[in-house]
């Protein structure tokens, strides 16, 4: 299976256990340009506990900071909780977040492509 059908199946689990599930930044560029996306990052509604009972495979790389990667067929995705973060003394990283709507997700992210959601449908 290749990673775009793995990233699909990850959103499609997500949604189908009552989540909200969306692509987010890149993939949803690289779509709307016509190309084949590389990477597929998924924000939803689902909380990292969440997500982590939802898939047999899981790795929780940011678990902190609502980050989980999903091992689905031989591919990773990284699925995020909508969040909002507090302030940044490393520069780096926020020094807490709170879980959140995805508008509020959508305000944290700065205007570019990282700003960018797409359903799946």
């Amino acid at each position: 299976m290749d990673k775009q059908k793995a990233a699909f199946g990850v959103l499609s689990h997500l949604k189908k256990l009552g989540f909200e599930a969306y692509f987010a930044g890149g993939s949803v560029r690289d779509r709307e340009l016509g190309l084949v996306p590389k990477d597929f990052d998924i924000a939803t509604s689902a909380l990292p506990d969440q997500v982590q009972k939802a898939f047999e495979k899981t790795i929780p790389v940011g678990v902190q900071f609502g980050v989980i990667l999903v091992l689905a067929e031989g591919h990773t995705v990284e699925v995020a909780t909508f969040r909002t973060e507090g302030s940044y003394k490393d520069g780096r990283r926020p020094d807490g977040v709170q879980f959140t709507t995805l508008q509020e997700d959508a305000r944290r992210r700065d205007f570019t492509v990282n700003g960018l959601y797409w359903d799946g449908v």
